[in-house]
Order: structure tokens, then C-alpha cells, then sequence
């Protein structure tokens, strides 16, 4: 196969992570990969530092296996083509496939890591487009016009329920098992990986982030502190994790912002 020689579109960001108020250690990850146009945030889980592994296995490991593909995709291809898919979107999807089956192998090798996994979300771009991949509740979204969308639907045991029956606010506020993934790496040899995509315009800001950030603000402030800081994306990023930690900050929580500047 080819390499990957379209160039991402001109843009900016940053990205912050923290631990929030109750927990002692951190087990998100996140990289940046501007070079590649590459965006990766994982929320990793397990307890006693395992989550911490895993998302940082998934997080070296797709970025390792996409700087591999952006030069010669035939170097890192160990799945087969779908045909549905773009380039791009092979690459990805399989960069998070293989990232599963390694985080998996890990718990399985080591006692100190079993039933460890990790959700992801990342998001890369090409040919005046934007591609996003995820598995579990990590999520992306995308302010355009001034408006809020979700570009990732949570694999969870809350979103499921929702889909079958209408819940109020404080139906979902008090649900039992917001926690419950129903997807994520590590969780067996395989996984199947969501890809999104979408055209880019000029001034999309994309929001990447662990649900640290999601499970303590509402939209509708998360919103209101993107509009804020439009110029600004560490001001951004820093403010909605200042923001989670002010409604509680019972999660770590992290943050990557991206303002498309240039098509």
C-alpha cells in the first residue's frame, strides 16, 4: 500500500491532564502528534496503577503504528483491508485494533494486570476532513457556528439503556451503573473500533477528552467556556478541567482542544 502523503489542515492545540479531587493517582494518558495531525486521549481502568498501563500501552502504540503507516502503511499492517474504508480510516482502525490485542496480551501475561483496559478516543486529519476513531465512553466533540455536537456515542451500559427507553435528567443522574463500559481495549483479543468522518471548516474546534471532564460538566457549560477562550486553547483546556474539579472532580480528567485555522 501507499503511504499516507496528504498533509494535515493548519491548526492549533493543546492538551492538559490532571487528577482530579479524589483520586491519588492518574490513570488517563494522552499524546499529541501534530506532525501526523494526530490527537489521542485514553481513560484507562483497572485500579492499582493497571489502568495507568493500559491506556499508556494504547496510547504508544497507535501513535507508534500511524508514524510506521504515514511512511510505508505495508511496515505496520497485521489486519486486513475493509474495503468500506478509506485509507486513512484502515490505518486507524487498525492502529486501535492492534493497540487492543496488545493491552490485552499484557493482562493476560502479567497477574498484576488482569481485567485491566482502557477506553480511547483520537482524532486525525486529512484531505480537508476530519477522522475520528473511539472505543468506550472517551469522548469527541466538535463547536461549529457556535454550536455543540457529539461526534463519538458512548459504548456504555447508560447509553445503552437510554436507547431503549426515554430517561429523564434525573433518571440519568441517578442511574446505578453510569460506570459500566460495555466497550473498551484490553477487554478481549479483539474489538471492534467506531470510525466517524466529517468535512472540515475553518474554525471547527474539536474537544477530545476522558469522561472526567463529561461526567461533571453539562454541555451546555462546556460550551460556554469553549466560546470563552476561542484564542486561547490552553486557557481552554485548563479551564474545563478547573471547572470538572470545581463540580467534584471525582475522576481524572483530561483535555485536548484542536481550532482548525487553515483547511
Amino acid at each position: 500500500m501507499a503511504s499516507i502523503d496528504s498533509r494535515p489542515p493548519k491548526f492549533l492545540h493543546a492538551g492538559k491532564t490532571d487528577v482530579g479531587m479524589k483520586r491519588n493517582h492518574n490513570e488517563d494518558n494522552f499524546e499529541l502528534v501534530p506532525e501526523h495531525g494526530l490527537f489521542l486521549v485514553a481513560d484507562g481502568m483497572g485500579g492499582h496503577a493497571s489502568g495507568e498501563v493500559a491506556s499508556q500501552i494504547a496510547i504508544e502504540t497507535i501513535s507508534a503504528f500511524f508514524r510506521d503507516a504515514c511512511s510505508d502503511l505495508d511496515i505496520t499492517w497485521p489486519y486486513k483491508e475493509e474495503k468500506s474504508r478509506s485509507n486513512i480510516e484502515n490505518v486507524f482502525a487498525n492502529a486501535v485494533r492492534y493497540a487492543n490485542l496488545r493491552v490485552f496480551e499484557k493482562a493476560s501475561e502479567d497477574s498484576r494486570y488482569k481485567g485491566m483496559g482502557t477506553t480511547f478516543v483520537g482524532i486525525t486529519f486529512r484531505d480537508k476532513r476530519h477522522f475520528v476513531a473511539h472505543v468506550g465512553d472517551s469522548r469527541c466533540y466538535r463547536v461549529r457556528n457556535g454550536k455543540l455536537e457529539h461526534m463519538t456515542e458512548d459504548h456504555s451500559l447508560l447509553n445503552d439503556y437510554k436507547k431503549m427507553a426515554k430517561l429523564t435528567a434525573e433518571e440519568e443522574r441517578n442511574f446505578p451503573h453510569k460506570n459500566i463500559i460495555v466497550r473498551a481495549l484490553g477487554m478481549k483479543e479483539t474489538v471492534l473500533v467506531d470510525i466517524g468522518s466529517d468535512s472540515l471548516h475553518v474554525g471547527d474546534i474539536f474537544i477530545l477528552c476522558s469522561d472526567g471532564l463529561n461526567g461533571e460538566v453539562p454541555d451546555d457549560e462546556i460550551l460556554e467556556i469553549t466560546m470563552q477562550n476561542l484564542d486561547d486553547l490552553d486557557a481552554m483546556s485548563s479551564t474545563l478541567i478547573s471547572r470538572a474539579n470545581a463540580h467534584g472532580g471525582k475522576d481524572n480528567v483530561t483535555v485536548v482542544a484542536i481550532r482548525i485555522v487553515e483547511p
